[in-house]
């Protein structure tokens, strides 16, 4: 490579010490042209070093490409909490290239990958898979709270739902309502499915044929659990049941961003199916999905191939409904209504829990998190929703019994086919040098426009002098920030590691959709109005007087509604949510009953609209207000 010409003299600086405009005692030093080696060919430019001197051997990076080369950062996560995930994130973090730190790491991580939970662990930076609150929100009473809040205001929108019951508080209101139907409908026969409202992997889930048959020998106190009606006419294959583990990705919740993946999990009972009767509603194999229940069935067939066994890919399943004449596209957008709808009812509560862990304008990270949506098809190809885990299980290989009492782990294809292109692609969505690497080439762009001012270019030629390399700049900033030796960036080799990977499992569906949904994200505009009047940072409960300055702030008192008949309300609401045994650790209205009292406001203030009219009637008048009392106050601040 060719040496840096010599700068001349530096001037003296003028009064603010930089040099001033026209004092260089010579025009700036233009580079050398290249020479001509004379070869036995002739002349030639010296586009390649003359013979014997500067060739560099193959597969070797030259002196010149080396000082051109740029560095490519390299992603660091850590992979500590991951617990059953971390096979498959390591074959992920093998396959990006990226740094993985397996058991902590000093200096911040790019990523942190947890197992359980978003309190894994003090992270004040950078990114973490999990979400604050979102274990809370997908219990099975949390998650039909939220569902039946949607279907109030929209019924027809939200029929992918089964009718449900929460236990004990709504067991008088469930014997009461099924003898109504019985009595309208003697032929009704119906069968519902009791599941324990913490419970997992099909722990204490059984069938019931009548109210009377649920199990109250105290546990339903101390454990609480919801009853659903029970779905008797499933679709079949091969004879047996199955439900769809489908993978979400959660990227982000402000703005909301929601990816689905193209391929996800079939789950096969291991008993041909028979609608539920009182001599074989015992028999869980036939009736319940669950894969850590039908793995101990002597039924369970292991399977290499992606098209046979007990668990199966749902591409599959797709191609075999495609060979019967099935409209896949149809059940496609149908389970991505059915997942955008899901998330839009959970969004209020998380962004609660989100400002309350990670209030603005505190440090800490940003997060997303993968969610795994179980999904019935009925016999008419319609989804319905079963439940959603926030903790959906990544383990890419399965227990095999080789003698009595000893196991050894095996391998499972599909699961390591579905699960490790679930998290690759998630790492390759989040990946934080992306925003970098685009915030790089505008400083670039913006840097080449600037240089066209003749200062500029004087300063910025008198600057890299200085550095003369980028590998000095590189290791100049590594000193500063402290890093690891470990944790230098690799030169880059001219072609990134994402050119040798598949296109993205993923597929983005809000907010590409968002036209189609925005009109059911009335409970998050609620939302918003609970969060400003919180008062409290860290707090997710509303005190009385946030609730009195709400009314105030909005106009909602007036003749016919006392600040009395507010404290009232107030107090009648709060008591009622309170004894359901909604989180004791703070006092005050939780987001679930302040929904309730806005919901009564709003059929008090417009009674002759429908409920999702008169709620979103309500919301419009209240921002109207907080709108022109913030225009006011920053009036008056200016004044």
């Amino acid at each position: 490579s060719r040496p840096l010409p010599r700068w001349p003299p530096r001037p003296a600086p003028s009064r603010n010490g930089l040099p001033g405009r026209g004092r260089w005692p010579c025009p700036l030093p233009k580079w050398p042209r290249r020479p001509l080696y004379v070869t036995s060919g002739g002349a030639e430019p010296a586009g390649s070093p003359p013979p014997g001197r500067g060739r560099r051997a193959p597969g070797r990076r030259g002196g010149e490409e080396a000082s051109r080369a740029a560095r490519r950062p390299r992603v660091t996560v850590d992979s500590s909490k991951a617990k059953t995930s971390l096979e498959a994130l390591k074959i992920s973090l093998r396959q990006l290239r990226w740094r993985e730190f397996p058991f902590g790491r000093r200096l911040p991580c790019d990523i942190y990958w947890h197992g359980v939970s978003f309190h894994d662990n003090d992270i004040f930076s950078g990114q973490v898979n999990k979400f604050p609150g979102m274990t809370d929100m997908v219990r099975k009473i949390t998650l039909s709270r939220a569902v039946r809040t949607m279907q109030d205001l929209f019924p027809l929108e939200y029929n992918f739902y089964p009718r449900s019951w929460i236990l004990p508080e709504e067991l008088p209101l469930f014997v009461a309502e099924v003898r109504m139907m019985k009595d309208s409908d003697p032929s009704w026969k119906p069968t519902f499915i009791v599941k324990p409202d913490g419970g997992c992997q099909g722990d204490g889930i059984y069938l019931i044929k009548d109210p009377s048959d649920i199990r109250l020998s105290g546990s339903i106190q101390s454990r609480p659990a919801v009853v659903q009606e029970y779905i008797c006419k499933p679709l079949l294959v091969d004879k047996l049941k199955f439900d769809i583990r489908l993978y979400v990705l959660l990227k982000s919740l402000e703005p909301l961003e929601i990816y689905i993946a193209k391929d996800g999990l079939s789950r096969f009972c291991t008993e041909p199916y028979q609608e539920p009767t009182l001599k074989n509603l015992h028999q869980v194999f036939m009736h319940l999905t669950n894969y850590s229940l039908n793995i101990h069935s002597g039924n369970f067939i292991h399977s290499d191939n992606v098209n046979t066994g007990s668990k199966r890919t749902f591409s599959s399943i797709l191609c075999r409904l495609s060979s019967r004449g099935a409209d896949i596209k149809k059940l496609w957008s149908d389970i991505i209504s059915l997942v955008i709808k899901t998330i839009i009812a959970l969004t209020p509560e998380l962004k609660v829990y989100y400002q309350s862990d990670i209030p603005a304008g505190k440090p800490g990270p940003t997060c997303f998190q993968i969610l795994g949506f179980d999904i019935l098809l009925m016999k008419n190809l319609k989804p319905m929703l079963l439940e959603v885990n926030a903790n959906p299980s990544m383990r890419i290989e399965h227990e095999q019994e080789l003698s009595p009492g000893v196991f050894e782990n095996v391998p499972s294809p599909v699961d390591e086919e579905v699960k490790v292109a679930v998290i690759r692609d998630t790492l390759r969505l989040v990946d934080p040098q992306k925003k970098k690497r685009k915030d790089t080439h505008k400083k670039t762009l913006q840097n080449i426009e600037s240089c066209e001012n003749k200062a500029n270019i004087r300063y910025n030629y008198f600057t890299c002098c200085r550095c003369q390399t980028l590998e000095q700049v590189a290791e100049a900033n590594e000193e500063l920030l402290g890093a690891e030796p470990g944790d230098r960036a690799e030169p880059d080799t001219g072609r990134s590691p994402e050119a040798d990977l598949p296109s993205l499992c993923l597929k983005q569906v809000f907010p590409k959709y968002a036209k189609q949904f925005n009109y059911l994200r009335l409970v998050d505009r609620v939302a918003a109005l609970f969060i400003r009047f919180l008062g409290v940072k860290g707090t997710t409960k509303l005190g009385p007087t946030g609730f009195r300055t709400f009314i105030r702030n909005c106009k909602l008192s007036n003749s016919n509604f006392s600040m009395a008949s507010v404290d009232i309300l107030y107090i009648d609401i709060t008591r009622r949510w309170n004894s359901m045994g909604i989180d004791h650790r703070e006092s005050g209205m939780c987001l679930q009953a302040f929904v309730e009292a806005f919901f009564c406001l709003a059929q008090k203030k417009y009674k002759s609209l429908s409920l999702h009219e008169q709620v979103a009637s309500l919301i419009d008048f209240c921002e109207y207000h907080l709108a022109a009392l913030d225009e006011k106050r920053l009036v008056c601040g200016r004044g």
